[in-house]
């Protein structure tokens, strides 16, 4: 009995393990609670693992709880959903699917684990009688449309035959977006909001919003007898009442999902950080309410490897690494010089006696006198500087033709190799439009009877050239791209900080570094065209100014052969474009610097 409780407890922190490491949250509480109290799924319910299925069925529920974490924001996901309660399970449905497909994407025994779970829920499903749409629950079957169009699992005749009742309504409303949704599903925005507005736009819905609409005119008919006064005060107390109502069940339905995790691993400090992050990021989102976006549906964020063939992106790998040998010199003095600046901070010291870690070797020779003593274990102790990361975010418009892209590329990978054989992490961004003058923003503004000021007025293109977790080898032949005649157009940096600013805010390292290299003013003819001539610039100053008041990310640019100050407080300005590594370099190294002096 009691091998089988060690047992149990082994499993159970492997799972709670497999949390941290997924969702790299790894300050999570590993006490466990006992008695909870929520009816909530409890992952760690351990006594009723009867079956390899149950273990199977356990594993994928922490993987899917894993991946909401690493995936799903809070408040992307309430600002996108319907108001319509049965659009809402749907709504849920497909977020699920969502993060769970990256996660898939991402570990291969995810998704076995994961297929295997759902493979087995679709066996189970009942066997009585299935007679027409009544008989089925839409979320049932709306749940295997998912798993047959996005996960690709095949279905049982039975799930067959629960999913035909409700398919061609299905078909009808998302079958066209499919192609859509599957491309933007690292884009929880994106993906969030098309869902939204098909499944509120869905025939089988339109009833059920006339209920609630009627409902509504109803309440608003018996309080219309009322006195003036007494109907002002009785609304707005109804109005409040409902908006904290709604509030609410926005987030019961998304904490249903949550399980007990929350209450098991979270402790109070990630709750409180948890919290502030909503808030700055609603803070984001409403910092210029003038800024206007005329339609994102033609927007991308597209990793870099899959904007050209594997074969013309090795090709302008190989014209990089040419372009690098007349650098080699430089390149090898400034890695170096930046290697030996962030080491020398580096006060090197090790935890010895631990039960887990590196093997001790020089306690060994206890282990031979005295066979009963234990195996000891050290580890290096953690470093500020090494709990750092660093977005590189290079505009890649059409006037960084030529050096000035050639060298930021060039830089982009000094930096890469030498923070990370220093153990900071590096993400390297990029961002230009998928079109000149417009594309189909502009082609669908002009269907829509050209609106005045309609806001930003083109496609943008956010590119991944290196994520922060991918090693520089792994990712290295991605930045050969940036030499790719036809990809630099137009810049619009104001939503390009905004989105690399949100990718950092989901790190979890302690440090993180926004560096933005640019040679000037967003520019966008299209939109500037149709809205005011400082419409971009202004936006793109209250970005800025938003992150530079905030405490969590510091950023800093660096403007070739143009003067970006009037944009960003600590920027400079270089007229050489062969400067430009040196100054990363004493620029990082600075960063650095005062970290050490605040600490």
């Amino acid at each position: 009995m009691k091998k089988e409780d060690n047992l149990r407890e082994q499993f159970k922190q492997a799972l709670i393990s497999t949390i941290k490491v997924i969702s790299e949250e790894y300050k999570i509480d590993t006490n466990i609670k006992k008695n909870l109290s929520s009816n909530n799924y409890n992952f760690f319910e351990l006594d009723n693992l009867n079956t390899r299925q149950d273990y199977i069925n356990l594993r994928a529920g922490t993987d899917s709880e894993a991946l909401r974490r690493k995936f799903s924001d809070k408040f992307i996901y309430n600002k996108n959903l319907p108001k319509n309660n049965t659009c809402r399970s749907l709504y849920d449905v497909s977020e699920k699917i969502r993060y769970e497909i990256l996660g898939s994407k991402m570990l291969k025994g995810i998704s076995k684990n994961l297929k295997e779970h759902y493979t087995n829920k679709i066996s189970l499903k009942r066997k009585d009688q299935l007679k027409s749409k009544e008989d089925v629950n839409v979320s049932e079957a709306f749940e295997l449309y998912m798993l047959k169009n996005f996960f690709e699992i095949d279905l049982n005749p039975l799930s067959k035959k629960i999913l035909s009742f409700w398919e061609k309504d299905f078909k009808n409303s998302f079958d066209k977006h499919l192609n859509y949704l599957n491309k933007n599903l690292e884009n929880q925005d994106l993906y969030n909001s098309k869902f939204s507005e098909i499944l509120q736009k869905m025939e089988i819905f339109e009833d059920e919003n006339q209920d609630q609409e009627q409902n509504n005119e109803e309440n608003q008919n018996d309080n219309s007898a009322q006195n003036e006064e007494s109907e002002n005060k009785e609304n707005s107390e109804q109005e409040t009442k409902q908006q904290d109502q709604d509030q609410n069940g926005v987030d019961a339905d998304y904490e249903l999902s949550d399980y007990k995790m929350d209450e098991q691993l979270v402790d109070t400090d990630s709750e409180k950080e948890s919290s502030e992050n909503i808030i700055q990021k609603m803070n984001m989102n409403s910092i210029d309410k003038e800024y206007k976006i005329f339609t994102t549906e033609f927007d991308e964020i597209a990793k870099a490897e899959n904007l050209e063939t594997s074969e013309e992106i090795v090709k302008l790998r190989k014209s990089l690494d040419q372009q690098l040998i007349s650098f080699q010199d430089l390149i090898s003095k400034l890695a170096n010089k930046l290697q030996r600046q962030l080491l020398a901070k580096q006060n090197r010291a090790w935890e010895f006696d631990l039960e887990e870690g590196l093997l001790d070797s020089s306690k060994l020779t206890r282990i031979i006198i005295d066979p009963h003593n234990s195996l000891s274990f050290k580890k290096e102790k953690d470093l500020d500087f090494k709990d750092t990361v660093v977005t590189l975010l290079i505009d890649n418009s059409g006037s960084m033709r030529g050096r000035p892209i050639t060298i930021a590329a060039i830089c982009a990978d000094i930096l890469s190799r030498t923070l990370e054989r220093c153990s900071v992490k590096v993400e390297i961004l990029g961002f230009t439009t998928k079109n000149w003058k417009g594309g189909k923003s502009r082609e669908h503004w002009n269907k829509k009877n050209k609106p005045k000021t309609p806001g930003r007025l083109n496609d943008l293109r956010h590119i991944i050239y290196k994520s922060a977790d991918t090693h520089w080898r792994q990712s290295k032949k991605n930045l050969g791209l940036m030499l790719k005649e036809g990809l630099l157009k137009e810049n619009i940096d104001g939503e390009a900080i905004s989105w690399s600013f949100n990718r950092l805010k989901k790190r979890k390292e302690e440090r993180k570094i926004l560096m933005v290299i640019s040679d000037g003013a967003p520019v966008d003819d299209s939109t500037l065209s149709v809205n005011s001539g400082d419409f971009l610039e202004k936006h793109l100053k209250k970005v800025v100014n938003f992150i530079e008041n905030t405490d969590d990310v510091e950023i800093l640019a660096i403007g070739i052969g143009h003067d970006v100050s009037r944009y960003y407080s600590k920027a400079i300005k270089i007229t050489d474009v062969q400067e430009l590594g040196d100054v990363m370099i004493s620029e990082l190294s600075g960063l650095f610097e005062n970290k050490k002096k605040l600490n």
